[in-house]
């Protein structure tokens, strides 16, 4: 399968050649840890301590931080205002007008913020790291419907195809003489002629998708070959319950300390 339409960044790294399953035993790690840990800012330091290491130790660090602060900077910005400054019966900190900053929705701001940003940096570092067909060949390995991978992978493609599309279709609108370049209400206006091809092409893309599973026999029952071969080892495997063990064992810990 091509990558051309998934966020897989093809490195030669450790973490790039660890088995799917591994991959996501370590995000679900990553995952829980970051959203339990106590604190406005325990998120952040799950974040830097444990994610950040990871994307540097598979060589993607700069398009991973690029990538997580495009995602996230919206919702941080706009927990932010409507937390912060609209929270109901709050501490107010600053005043602005007859609005105020409350010190309880900037908190929630700063905690959701930093949940936000675990989510999104865990599964982005297994999006980077992980070719969708490994995944969806070794989740069916293990028995996994054929129906589950693929919303599985239809989910991890959806963002890289509908960017590919979009460009596409800005490409040729700039070749028609489309100004998309300006001020702020110049480059609202470049966006209405994107958005009916780009949605329109997204549901022939989708009709296209089912003709060529259909062809392939996606629904026909039976044993299957494939031409890719993942593989796994004994560590690995020892490696994914330790890792399953230590999610438990965080989840235990915070409730019964904290």
């Amino acid at each position: 399968m091509s990558t051309t339409f998934s966020l897989y960044l093809e490195r030669k790294s450790t973490l790039h050649r660890l088995h799917p399953l591994t991959k996501m035993a370590l995000t679900l790690f990553c995952l829980v840890t970051g959203v339990i840990a106590p604190g406005e800012w325990g998120a952040f330091v799950v974040f830097l301590v444990l994610i950040m290491p990871l994307a540097a130790w598979a060589r993607v660090l700069r398009r991973f931080l690029s990538t997580v602060a495009k995602a996230v900077l919206p919702f941080a910005i706009s927990l932010f205002l409507v937390q912060g400054f609209f929270w109901p019966e709050g501490t107010p900190i600053l005043q602005l007008g007859p609005v105020s900053l409350k010190q309880e929705g900037l908190s929630f701001a700063i905690r959701s913020s930093g949940r936000i940003l675990v989510i999104v940096g865990s599964f982005l570092l297994l999006t980077f790291t992980t070719r969708p067909d490994d995944l969806m060949q070794a989740l069916r390995e293990r028995g996994v419907p054929r129906n589950i991978t693929y919303i599985m992978l239809t989910t991890i493609q959806i963002v890289p195809r509908f960017q590919a599309k979009a460009n596409t279709i800005l490409d040729a609108q700039r070749s028609r003489g489309l100004e998309t370049e300006g001020g702020f209400g110049q480059r609202v206006r470049a966006l209405l002629p994107l958005i009916q091809p780009l949605l329109l092409g997204s549901i022939v893309d989708i009709e296209e998708r089912a003709i060529a599973l259909e062809v392939r026999a996606f629904g026909r029952e039976g044993e299957r070959t494939s031409l890719g071969e993942l593989h796994d080892s004994q560590n690995q495997v020892v490696l994914r319950w330790l890792l399953l063990l230590a999610t438990i064992a965080v989840v235990v810990l915070r409730f019964w300390l904290f």
